[in-house]
């Protein structure tokens, strides 16, 4: 058996209570259970409330498109240094992306990539609030409005990249491990 991270964590096969009905909604709506979730298992009432600000932020109609939701998760983790998330969602993105050689380029760097204005807006966005939190303003905002979001995408923006500044550090600092096989295989869509 593969080591999931460095505390211990129940496995959906010895689960019971509230931990096994949040295993059963993990497989129904992701198509599995992801090692960054199980890590959570010793405490399955805040797993269960980071699953629904999870699909809240990941998978609710409108606003941003998934596979924009996706590049913020890339390129938070990425500037973060979790190559769990970035993996994960790297898989996620080249779902939408077909596309290898531009995923790989992404991964390294998103600035090196052609993208749209608004594409570009929003991770230049995130990733400056991410490596800067305390520096982020008002003309922040503004450039996200110049190239068409409106106020519920930039919250869903900044919600998203302060969700995987969060993710990233459970990764990070409980060292949830992955392989080929735990990263691929989830519901996209």
């Amino acid at each position: 058996m593969n080591k999931v991270s460095w505390i211990t964590v129940i496995p959906p096969e010895e689960a019971e209570g509230t931990l096994k009905d949040v295993y059963a909604i993990l497989q129904k709506q992701r198509g599995k259970v992801s090692n960054i979730m199980s890590v959570q298992s010793l405490n399955p009432e805040a797993m269960a409330a980071h699953l629904d600000l999870y699909i809240a932020l990941m998978f609710r109609k409108g606003g941003l498109r998934r596979p924009e939701r996706e590049m913020i998760a890339v390129v938070v983790s990425a500037a973060n240094e979790c190559e769990y998330c970035v993996a994960h969602h790297a898989a996620a993105l080249n779902f939408y992306w077909k596309d290898r050689e531009k995923l790989e380029a992404f991964i390294r760097g998103f600035r090196s990539v052609d993208l749209s204005d608004r594409e570009r807006a929003m991770l230049e966005y995130a990733d400056f609030l991410t490596r800067n939190p305390g520096s982020i303003s008002e003309t922040h905002i503004h450039r996200l409005r110049d190239v068409g979001f409106t106020d519920a995408d930039i919250l869903n923006i900044a919600m998203i990249t302060g969700y995987f500044n969060f993710v990233n550090r459970i990764a990070n600092g409980l060292g949830v491990a992955f392989s080929e096989d735990e990263v691929g295989g989830y519901k996209y869509e």
